[in-house]
Parts: C-alpha cells; sequence; structure tokens
C-alpha cells in the first residue's frame, strides 16, 4: 500500500499568531452562543490566503465557496446553549471548558499550519474565519459571523 501523504514541513505558527486566532475564535463564538445559534450544525470555518501563492477557492456544486477546513464545534462544546459550555464528552474532566478550548484550538492550529505549510514565514499569510451554520444542500449561510486577521 502506497503512502499519498505530501512530503511538507509543518510551518508552526507563532504564539503572537496564535494568539490572535485564539481572539478571534473566542469572539465568534461568544457572539454564535449569545445569538442562540450554537447548534448541532454550528461550524467553524477557514480560509487561508498566503501572498503570492495562487490557491483557488473550490466550489460545491451548486456554486458555494468551500472553506480550507472546518470544525464541527458540537465535537468540542455544548449545543443549544446560550453560554460555552463543554461537551458531553468533557464531563469528569477537571477544568473542563478549558480542556475543550484547549483541544479545539489545538486542532484549529494543526489545521492552519498545514495550510500554511506552502509558505516560508507568517508574514503575509490571513486567516479567515466564520462561524455559524450553513443551508444544507444549497450551502449558503442561515447565520454567520465571520472575521479576517493577518497573521505575524
Amino acid at each position: 500500500m502506497r503512502d499519498h501523504t505530501p512530503n511538507f514541513k509543518l510551518l508552526e505558527l507563532s504564539e503572537e499568531s496564535k494568539r490572535l486566532v485564539k481572539e478571534t475564535v473566542i469572539q465568534l463564538l461568544e457572539k454564535l452562543a449569545s445569538d442562540d445559534q450554537l447548534t448541532p450544525e454550528a461550524r467553524l470555518e477557514f480560509w487561508v490566503e498566503i501572498t503570492g501563492v495562487k490557491h483557488p477557492r473550490g466550489t460545491f456544486r451548486g456554486g458555494c465557496l468551500m472553506p480550507d477546513s472546518y470544525l464541527c464545534l458540537s465535537d468540542w462544546f455544548a449545543t443549544n446553549s446560550r453560554t460555552i459550555e463543554p461537551a458531553a464528552e468533557y464531563t469528569g474532566t477537571a477544568n473542563a471548558l478549558d480542556v475543550a478550548w484547549i483541544d479545539l484550538l489545538d486542532e484549529l492550529f494543526y489545521q492552519i499550519e498545514i495550510f500554511t505549510a506552502q509558505s516560508n514565514s507568517n508574514q503575509g499569510v490571513t486567516v479567515e474565519l466564520w462561524a455559524g451554520t450553513r443551508n444544507r444542500p444549497e450551502c449558503e449561510w442561515i447565520y454567520a459571523v465571520d472575521r479576517k486577521i493577518e497573521l505575524v
């Protein structure tokens, strides 16, 4: 069996970039929850743009823009709540909410690092983040909050 995994070296995000991503994600999820939109279908999506690297956005059937990647928020957080609470899987864990945040952010940082691996530095790299719910199968956002940040 052949391994088709691309051979690349991850470019680790700087501590400042991680801080910017973390603060942005917390703001988006707090807004999502306060608007009563942290539903079982809610997702965190992102798109990475690297200066000088052509990277056309993909599309679903019907022309919906595809993100680089997305995370299902119900994997880390309880849904249908106006506050951010850890998912049931974290029950019995000390500091469950902190652990859920750490797990989510570790996964997000790793996925962003995969897409920034083709760059020599984080300078000039932007990450656009959305949190919300899409209509299926049409893919239009039913509800979304978003923010674009530049990594450092």
